[in-house]
């Protein structure tokens, strides 16, 4: 019989004085339980709740205390959404929301506790093991060890010039942080990469890529810092990611061979796909972080997936949709985790070859930067061609019997910095929006190659300094007289919201978001039709 693993996550109040007389009557508590008593079940985050399952179990329980007569007041609310959430996001990635139980008890109910573990605990063993469980740890993968010395080396960061070009760029200082990418290559060079302000000054990084655009001596400082990252990751010195790493612990239970998630299942009838041809389409994490944001941003970025199969059915292109899609690995890559990264590549490569498809079409920055680039640069060869949404578009607009209905507002664009620095490709939007006859575009002082970032990349080091640049970003956009501020990348459009709620300045800084994409879809039109 297999070895079940159910995590009980138990609050201190109510529900373990229930489970305490259990113990006291020796009663038949489930033998897969493993109990982990709790401050309060309001505490239990949906990071730790994805957490246990990458960790190994086979179901989750959070115990709480009965609606009204939670101690801290807002417990028994906040455990319920956050177990709701991540039940949706269990089931989306395919390991199923039913192994993920809520239940709330008074101290006088232990025979209701016991019912409802028994249960919980049959429910788990007709179900089976998880098929993360099942999946982890197998097949090493091997990707070296690199001491601060031979990454220094690696990247030629000892021909900084000094200049202090690079500090001068930095979006983080410019937000007010006394932060200095110069300093921070200069302090490992001396040998001081294990000194916790160190590691935290590379984890704060936000590898936007102006420091490297503005290089005299092209020290590719994103890159030191992310070679940085990973012998931080080797060495267990790595600075823990923002949102508990939900997302990076996501994407390591995604690497499990067994699991399959239920990826498309909820697509608008009238969109087209199809199970074979030679286009397919990728969508990213967008409706992760439709479930995992929407309580307080209301994000939508799914819309951005449907507007491009939308767009891509406007043009006659009916693409495969893999409903076993699994992330890019972008995140993990970007905080050092290269070893779980490359799982993650290599059956992303084996799936796109089993499709057939000779072309693969993403509408996300970085999930193109790192399927047309990372993916070869660590070994991983594509047995198709990644196209950005953008370029199908330009080369399908370009043919002309096209037209646009005004979007009904004056709009600015925040850059990707994947898009502008990484590939070299702002004008690409730029020429999108020019042809978007009758809607304004009115640039903000810093755009392009010199934008500003969102504040944040890959969930690392989010602080007050990555608020004040999108508070200063979004000033900037209002400053314009836009409406409306258009984006290209969904982790800038969240960023962005998240400054909107700010309660002192919400007034200030609201603005309506979307994505290009779906401003193109909500204005072609065939020309005489």
């Amino acid at each position: 019989m297999p070895d079940f693993k159910i995590i009980v996550f138990l609050c201190n109040w109510g529900p373990h004085a229930a489970y305490q007389q259990l113990q006291d009557q020796g009663a038949r508590i489930p033998n897969e339980i493993r109990m982990i008593r709790i401050p309060c079940s309001g505490r239990i985050t949906k990071a730790l709740l994805l957490r246990s399952f990458e960790m190994g179990a086979d179901g989750v329980v959070l115990l709480g205390c009965q609606p009204g007569s939670c101690r801290y007041g807002s417990g028994t609310r906040n455990a319920r959404d956050n177990t709701s959430e991540t039940r949706r996001i269990l089931e989306l990635m395919g390991i199923g929301g039913d192994r993920l139980q809520l239940g709330n008890f008074l101290p006088d109910q232990p025979q209701a506790l016991l019912d409802d573990l028994q249960a919980f605990a049959r429910r788990i063993r007709q179900m089976g093991r998880s098929p993360v469980a099942t999946s982890r740890a197998v097949g090493v993968v091997e990707t070296g060890t690199m001491t601060p010395e031979a990454i220094v080396a690696a990247h030629d960061v000892f021909a900084c010039q000094d200049c202090g070009k690079c500090t001068s760029a930095c979006s983080l200082a410019l937000a007010g942080k006394p932060y200095s990418p110069r300093e921070i290559a200069n302090r490992i060079i001396a040998g001081q990469a294990d000194d916790l302000s160190v590691r935290q000054a590379v984890n704060a990084c936000l590898t936007c890529g102006v420091c490297y655009e503005r290089c005299p001596s092209a020290v590719n400082f994103p890159e030191f810092i992310r070679s940085m990252r990973a012998y931080y990751q080797q060495h267990q010195l790595a600075e823990a990611p923002t949102h508990g790493g939900f997302f990076q612990s996501m994407m390591r239970a995604m690497t499990a061979e067994t699991l399959s998630p239920r990826r498309w299942q909820d697509l608008p009838a009238k969109i087209r796909t199809r199970p074979d041809g030679s286009v397919l389409f990728f969508g990213g994490c967008a409706p992760y972080f439709d479930i995992f944001f929407n309580k307080f941003l209301g994000v939508a970025t799914a819309r951005i997936l449907e507007d491009s199969l939308r767009l891509l059915n406007f043009f006659d292109v009916e693409p495969i949709v893999l409903e076993s899609e699994i992330c890019c690995g972008h995140d993990l890559l970007w905080t050092g985790d290269r070893e779980n990264f490359l799982r993650l590549a290599r059956r992303n490569a084996r799936a796109f070859a089993e499709s057939g498809a000779s072309e693969l079409i993403t509408a996300c920055p970085e999930c193109y930067r790192t399927l047309a680039h990372d993916y070869p640069a660590n070994g991983v060869t594509l047995p198709l061609t990644v196209t950005h949404i953008h370029d199908f578009l330009e080369r399908e607009i370009d043919k002309a019997a096209v037209g646009f209905k005004p979007l009904g507002a004056t709009v600015t664009f925040q850059d990707a910095c994947r898009q502008s620095r990484f590939d070299g490709r702002a004008d690409l939007p730029r020429k999108l929006l020019a042809r978007m006859t009758g809607t304004k575009c009115i640039e903000m002082p810093e755009s392009g190659t010199g934008a500003v970032c969102c504040g944040n990349s890959a969930w690392t080091g989010c602080d007050a300094y990555s608020k004040a640049l999108q508070v200063k970003r979004l000033t900037s956009a209002r400053q314009t007289g836009s409406e409306m501020i258009l984006t290209a990348c969904p982790k800038c459009q969240i960023h962005l919201r998240c400054a909107m709620e700010d309660a002192m300045r919400a007034e200030d800084l609201q603005m309506e978001t979307l994505d290009l994409v779906s401003a193109i879809a909500r204005t072609i039109y065939w020309e005489g039709s």
